[in-house]
């Protein structure tokens, strides 16, 4: 199978847990802190607070932003659950807003004729590794006194103009999932440039507690104090080891991850208007961690029909997402029904994520393309008979 995704492990990654493994400290030790530093050196963020996943890094970003019952965060209707899941788990309330239809990025405009006295913040999510407008974004949020949260689980590595993501937002969430653009098997991070926000997240991951048993013991004393409700969402020295290494090898991977978009986009221009990937908008340095197209009505073959045809190829393609509020939870809890974002709709019964991932070689690209060709060629056949 060749999947749709894949970590990339090299041998410094694995000389990187070997190291943390013999060393005295397992988890809450110094390599989550050399972590938290490089990688807010790398994002030009002030702050790097690590988190044990993306969602644990979402649902911190609401809590410390304050949101609580009847608070309205707005989301994009095409992300993964998780996103609007976050709010939920504060008490919030999501309001899901359409997308753009070529990019699948969130649609400022839509977002601002959702605003209410109950919006507390948004959350942009950088769909497929593309940055949102956050330009546009920021005035909105500046103009009703909203906070912007980004979701970045896709585009660490990205860009938008000289700004690298991490540094656009009040918050900025990553996920290390191993299908991700690096990865420290489960983890996440927060960025910010507030520094009291920063301290608040920190508390937040250590069951509201403001000092870690290292601070406990460099001043001499067992006290500690829980002053608020937290979680236990702290990283290990293991994962932050390999994020380090990761790290240090993050340009490479979207280089390499750009090169494979860069194939698929050549050896699909014969196709254009049967088979259309996203747009991509030329301020912004994608990290490409999906690559995504669009299966035209008229193709002669559907989007579920040409999925399963590829997999049944032992070719990994996916579809993401699913709109979150016709999830059944959704649906069940609320009271969601079709009709809310129309082109994410439209959208979700086109898409397709084919293969991505810093090691595909372009003759794995051209394997995938010429069976998306004979495909719809057949499906062609089927339609004129």
């Amino acid at each position: 199978m060749l999947p749709y995704s894949r970590q990339t492990i090299s041998n410094a990654d694995v000389e990187a847990i070997v190291a943390a493994l013999r060393s005295d400290w397992l988890t809450t030790g110094p390599a989550v802190e050399a972590f938290e530093n490089e990688f807010a050196k790398s994002t030009q963020s002030t702050e790097a607070v690590a988190f044990c996943n993306g969602t644990a890094a979402l649902h911190a970003a609401m809590a410390v932003l304050g949101i609580g019952p009847d608070d309205e965060v707005i989301v994009p209707a095409i992300t993964f659950v998780a996103t609007a899941n976050a709010v939920l788990y504060q008490g919030g309330v999501p309001v899901f807003a359409d997308v753009d239809a070529q990019t699948l990025l969130l649609d400022p405009d839509h977002v601002e004729r959702l605003i209410t006295k109950q919006t507390r913040a948004i959350i942009a999510v950088d769909y497929a590794g593309q940055p949102c407008d956050y330009q546009a974004l920021s005035d909105i949020a500046r103009r009703h006194g909203l906070a912007i949260v980004a979701d970045a689980c896709h585009s660490v590595g990205a860009r938008f103009g000289e700004s690298p993501v991490g540094s656009l937002a009040d918050l900025t969430c990553f996920s290390f999932h191993p299908v991700k653009p690096m990865t420290t098997a489960e983890g996440g991070m927060v960025t910010t440039r507030d520094r009291d926000l920063a301290a608040a997240l920190r508390k937040f991951r250590n069951h509201g507690i403001a000092k870690d048993f290292r601070q406990r013991e460099a001043a001499l004393t067992y006290e500690y104090d829980m002053s608020e409700l937290g979680f236990n969402y702290r990283l290990s020295d293991l994962h932050a080891a390999l994020g380090l290494s990761q790290l240090k090898q993050l340009d490479d991977f979207r280089k390499a991850r750009s090169l494979v978009a860069g194939w698929y986009r050549d050896r699909l221009v014969p196709l254009k208007g049967l088979i259309d990937p996203l747009e991509q908008r030329e301020e912004c340095v994608n990290a490409w961690h999906l690559f995504v197209v669009r299966i035209r009505h008229g193709c002669g073959i559907t989007r579920d029909h040409l999925f399963r045809e590829l997999r049944a190829a032992d070719i990994g393609v996916n579809v993401h997402y699913l709109p979150v509020y016709l999830h059944s939870y959704y649906r069940g809890q609320f009271g969601y029904r079709r009709g809310l974002c129309p082109v994410a709709e439209k959208a979700h019964a086109e898409i397709l994520s084919l293969p991505i991932f810093p090691g595909m070689t372009e003759d794995e690209v051209d394997r995938v393309c010429s069976f998306i060709e004979r495909s719809i060629a057949m499906g062609f056949r089927t339609c004129a008979a």
